[in-house]
């Protein structure tokens, strides 16, 4: 068997790339399925995607890749299935899905992990965002031979386009990548989150409780992003996200935080920033929110959080309870491995190719 990945970004880039698929291509090869992984744009487009400005760079970049992947579509014939994280090129309307499935005749595998149907976008690319297409992930979806979802909100919706839906979570190389443990007897505690500039805004809230608990506690509140968001907080520190050193990074932290907004949106996420914590043997504080009510267990290997009063009320304990840090972070680490490890997945995840 022969497929083909087609993905937005370069290879060991994008998170939702690295942990919805690439970390099972080692999988592929040992049960003798072949493939070809080939992104939409180059990493020298992916470097200035997101950065102000360079629009003209950026434009060539996009031309680039589109005259790439129309040049691909005369070599499809020795593909048994089209594997598509998300969208086959990144803007425009699904030329390409629709060449693949309508012309070619062949089975599209159709992968996303969040409510990619509405609009979300950096702030550096609102010229690029009146390209995108997001109304394009129903009809690839209406196209697609099988699609493989990050959690059930996001499987009910494939399953009004497509008949045939798998929950494929995004999981945590527990063994080669995750596989650090926590040493929670630090001398001062380290309250963290991570994730993207566009995902900060969940952050906005819990400020206030960061502000009020640093006039009580000597504590740090470290950020792990592509972009600073200076916030003014006395605790406040930030590290520039690398890929190097992404696991270290994470293991500065006590504990992890998870803020979301109950919208359409959030709905569809995956987890993935409590899903890194846990795995690390850092509890994760979390909204309920989406999947995250599955992920963290109430006071077993993290905390839910509906108020205000809850993040104050959980994460002064955790400031003051190294041992209950690390019962909670040893359970944590044992919930991924599981549920959520790509062990307990991999079986799953090469049943797509069926």
């Amino acid at each position: 068997m022969k497929i083909l990945i087609l993905a937005p970004y370069p290879k060991g880039i994008a998170p939702s790339q690295r942990f919805r698929f690439e970390q099972y291509l080692d999988a592929l090869d040992t049960n003798n399925i072949e493939y070809d992984y080939i992104p939409f744009i180059n990493l020298k487009t992916w470097k200035i995607l997101h950065k102000p400005g360079m629009f003209l760079s950026k434009a060539l970049g996009m031309i680039r890749a589109f005259i790439k992947r129309f040049w691909l579509m005369f070599f499809l014939e020795k593909y048994d299935f089209i594997f598509i994280h998300r969208e086959a090129s990144h803007v425009g309307p699904p030329i390409f899905e629709f060449i693949i499935s309508q012309i070619l005749g062949k089975k599209i595998i159709y992968d996303f992990d969040d409510a990619i149907w509405l609009p979300n976008y950096s702030v550096h690319n609102k010229v690029f965002n009146k390209l995108k297409w997001y109304s394009k992930v129903k009809t690839i979806l209406s196209w697609s031979y099988k699609a493989s979802a990050g959690n059930d909100y996001l499987k009910n919706f494939a399953l009004q386009y497509c008949t045939d839906v798998v929950v494929n979570p995004t999981t945590i190389d527990t063994d080669y990548h995750h596989n650090g443990i926590k040493d929670q007897e630090s001398e001062k505690t380290i309250i963290g989150w991570t994730g993207t500039l566009t995902t900060i805004k969940y952050l906005e809230d819990l400020l206030p409780v960061i502000s009020k608990l640093e006039q009580e506690y000597d504590f740090e509140f470290k950020i792990i992003c592509n972009e600073n968001p200076n916030f003014q907080l006395k605790s406040f520190v930030f590290k520039k996200w690398e890929k190097e050193t992404e696991i270290d990074d994470l293991l500065t932290f006590n504990v992890g935080l998870m803020p979301l907004k109950d919208d359409i949106w959030a709905q569809g996420k995956c987890g993935f920033k409590a899903l890194q914590y846990m795995a690390l043997g850092i509890p994760a504080l979390v909204s309920p929110v989406g999947v995250n009510s599955k992920i963290v267990d109430q006071s077993v290997n993290g905390f839910i959080c509906k108020e205000e009063e809850d993040w104050y009320n959980y994460l002064e304990k955790l400031i003051l309870d190294s041992p209950l840090r690390k019962e909670l972070g040893n359970m944590a680490r044992k919930k991924i491995k599981q549920e959520f490890s790509v062990i307990s997945n991999t079986k799953k995840f090469l049943s797509l190719f069926k």
